[in-house]
């Protein structure tokens, strides 16, 4: 049975990170680690009777194994060497996929439904933090993915929020991101509401501003040193071109004080609309890009964006149109169009290009292999549609040099 990663690989909760593009009318085995590859040395075979002993004790396990885990025992797995990307396992030349798991999928913990998941993140504990877009807070085991504990999550009124964004700070609070208003608030460990982020009027949903419902903010990270706030709209704002989605930001000045500051241009693919952006340890963005056709299925991209701080400052600029020269937006490089993983033995439940696809909505970084690529945790948003799919994916990416 293979290992998985130890809270002990986790990187720090500031360097994580959260249409309709997304779908909406889309257990845990063995979760495999990646392992060394074995020595060589002369072959062993045991005597019958040995084998005979040793493969029924084997068959128990593994059946015991299956009966302790809840839910349906779906899952798939690839192995690789730390840093090395097997073809088996390969989406791209810099991104492999691990594993997968259903675990999830349609269960309930103490009576609330365990899914639409739009955000992951890891606490201080070691606990994977995962939002549900209804308004939910889990604190899943890192190991298992099983619920540990889930809070509810209201607005100052006491309504649920449409949340889509997560970070865990540096002291344990909670930064969220609701696609409402939108709105980016603050909640204690205990979930209470501590206070909210100012927001500039052009990004609020019409008729106060100028961005569409449901395709707000998506997307929030905090970026290398704790200083620095992003949150990623999902789609253009009226007036801008199409596809071009902007980037706000937020300077911390004292230990919880955000205010508003640079903001940034990204231009997203023909289609498709920002789900996730999560900061590299180098202060680069790992951006999730994601759509639905109806009778195809799900494309999902996994970019790398330049430190959008290189990018010029949008925020007095009314209108981007993809066209001034002297506005340069972030640029990006695609890391893998998911589409050309190994589909690892997984199932869909409606018609999908590569059946390991799904609406895939939230991204955190997990800790590193021992070769210095980055370990991902990604989930898919069921939208608790018997369609779609709760599903975890754990990969690795081999960032180029730059940025």
């Amino acid at each position: 049975m293979g290992s998985t990663w130890k809270p002990s690989d986790l990187v720090k909760p500031e360097i994580q990170a959260d249409s309709d593009v997304s779908g909406r009318p889309g257990p845990l085995a063995n979760v495999h680690e990646e392992s060394a590859p074995a020595q060589p040395g002369p072959p062993y075979r045991a005597p019958m009777r040995l084998r005979s002993v040793l493969a029924t004790v084997t068959a128990t396990l593994a059946a015991a194994t299956c009966l302790t885990a809840t839910g349906p025992a779906v899952a798939g797995s690839a192995t690789a060497d730390p840093g090395k990307s097997p073809s088996s396992a390969a989406c791209s030349p810099s991104v492999s996929i691990d594993g997968y798991s259903d675990a999830l999928d349609k269960t309930t913990y103490n009576g609330t439904f365990v899914g639409n998941f739009s955000a992951l993140a890891v606490d201080r504990d070691g606990a994977i933090a995962a939002l549900s877009d209804r308004s939910q807070l889990f604190a899943l085991d890192p190991t298992t993915y099983q619920p540990r504990s889930v809070q509810a999550l209201t607005t100052e009124s006491g309504a649920e929020l449409d949340s889509e964004g997560l970070v865990i700070d540096r002291d344990g609070t909670r930064l969220v991101s609701s696609e409402t208003e939108p709105s980016v608030r603050r909640y204690g460990l205990d979930g209470a509401l501590l206070d909210r982020l100012p927001v500039p009027e052009a990004l609020q949903v019409a008729p106060a501003g100028r961005a569409t419902r449901n395709a707000t903010f998506e997307g929030l990270t905090l970026l290398p040193g704790g200083r620095t706030l992003l949150a990623a709209m999902e789609g253009s704002l009226s007036g801008d071109a199409t596809g071009i989605v902007r980037f706000q930001t937020w300077q911390r000045h004292g230990s919880d004080d955000f205010r508003l500051s640079a903001q940034y241009g990204y231009r997203a693919d023909s289609g498709l609309g920002v789900s996730e952006t999560t900061a590299t340890p180098d202060g680069r963005l790992l951006v999730l890009e994601r759509g639905f056709t109806s009778g195809v299925g799900n494309t999902v991209r996994l970019y790398l964006a330049d430190d959008v701080r290189h990018a010029t400052d949008t925020s007095a600029i009314d209108t981007l149109n993809g066209q001034d020269d002297g506005v340069r937006l972030a640029r990006k490089t695609l890391l893998a169009d998911l589409v050309d993983c190994p589909s690892l033995g997984a199932t869909a439940r409606q018609p999908q290009p590569n059946p390991l696809l799904d609406n895939i909505e939230g991204l955190a970084v997990t800790g590193r292999t021992h070769g210095g690529a980055l370990r991902l945790l990604l989930v898919s948003d069921d939208n608790q549609n018997p369609a779609q799919i709760t599903r975890f994916y754990r990969m690795t990416v081999r960032l180029p040099h730059g940025g």
